[in-house]
């Protein structure tokens, strides 16, 4: 084959599909494993594939309809999407954080009752608490009149919306299948796919809806991702036993990574308990204390940017000391003991072999090499 002919394959658009949708569902849902996920998401794809052949039917939520009052609309069987994520985002090249941060004011009810409408939606389960305002944050009113349409079928979806109040009556193929009075949600879909509403919502009554659109959302979900990842990149290359992986392990231990946050005063691992992974500190301090004559006693301080929990891994010990959260709310970053055994195979050679290393470490907590033993 020759360059210019190779130079002018062109990527399917099945394929193009296919990947955008299992990458957009991997940045949803975050799992530990991208392989073991990849595994799992593409067989159900190929199980579920022979049912939706059989019909021609969208669902943009089925209406995605969530209905919160009243009967359950009828479900329609998917399909096919006509496009996904049409329009490009480049996390990397947005330095601009105001689509990511705009705020619409709401009253602590409207806020309140926002939280108790959005809680079951599955988009919304994954993101984290900052995540989660700054989406609640960015959702905009929207005044309705009795006739208007809220959406139409056949038309591209792009808000997601939640009622507030007013009376909304739902129609597939003309046929009225469902009511939302004062309350419910429809369009969370539209979030992620650009692709035909599956039925038409025309107000009954004044209302009032408030809605977010697709750009938004991925901003806040995609961007976050990125930073995060980013943050946890630039973490893991500060710690020394990990300059013996690759950038790509390293990549790939990012994603394995879990935050978990702590209260002051809240213990995150327990002296005596086995190991069941190690932390990175992203923000805040952790105290290290040890049971001594019926008392804990303070033996070490560690902040942001170290880590703890990797020497019991490595020797395969119970935890030799506790440690708790100190001061205000305490982010960390967990790796699994399972993925600390995975992607972490390069590594742990070296770090058997550098036990002298360990020992200068716990000699600053201990202060005297005599008295070392492991403590995490």
């Amino acid at each position: 084959m020759s360059s210019d002919s190779s130079r002018r394959i062109q990527v399917p658009d099945e394929l193009k599909e296919v990947l955008l949708q299992f990458s957009i569902s991997y940045l949803v849902e975050q799992p530990p494993d991208v392989v073991d996920y990849a595994v799992e998401y593409f067989g159900k794809l190929q199980a579920n594939r022979p049912a939706a052949t059989n019909t021609e039917h969208n669902t943009d939520d089925q209406l995605s309809i969530n209905s919160q009052d009243g009967d359950e609309p009828p479900i329609i069987q998917s399909s096919r999407r006509k496009s996904v994520f049409a329009e490009a985002y480049d996390p990397e090249a947005d330095d601009d954080d105001e689509g990511a941060t705009a705020v619409f004011p709401k009253t602590d009810e409207q806020r309140a009752r926002l939280v108790e409408s959005v809680k079951n939606v599955l988009l919304f389960r994954s993101l984290e608490k900052e995540q989660m305002n700054q989406v609640l944050d960015a959702m905009f009113e929207r005044k309705v009149q009795p006739g208007d349409y809220i959406i139409r079928q056949g038309d591209d979806g792009d808000n997601f919306y939640v009622i507030e109040s007013g009376v909304y009556k739902v129609y597939i193929n003309d046929k009225h299948v469902n009511t939302y009075n004062h309350t419910g949600l429809f369009g969370e879909l539209a979030l992620l796919y650009n692709m035909p509403r599956a039925a038409t919502v025309q107000a009954e009554s004044n209302g009032l809806l408030w809605a977010m659109d697709r750009q938004t959302f991925r901003r806040i979900l995609l961007k976050s991702a990125f930073k995060k990842r980013k943050m946890y990149e630039e973490l893991l290359n500060s710690v020394p036993m990990l300059k013996a992986l690759q950038n790509y392990e390293r990549m790939n231990l990012a994603d394995a990574l879990v935050s978990k946050s702590y209260e002051g005063g809240e213990r995150i691992i327990k002296q005596g308990d086995a190991a069941d992974g190690m932390y990175f500190i992203e923000e805040g301090t952790v105290s290290v204390r040890m049971d001594q004559d019926d008392a804990e006693i303070e033996i070490s301080q560690l902040g942001k940017g170290q880590y703890f929990g990797e020497l019991a891994l490595v020797t395969h010990r119970p935890r030799a000391a506790s440690v708790y959260a100190t001061g205000g709310q305490v982010k960390l970053a967990f790796l699994d003991v399972r993925a600390f055994e995975r992607l972490l195979g390069p590594c742990m050679d070296i770090m058997k072999r550098s036990i002298d290393d360990y020992e200068s470490q716990l000699v600053k907590i201990f202060g005297s090499k005599n008295n070392i033993t492991d403590t995490r």
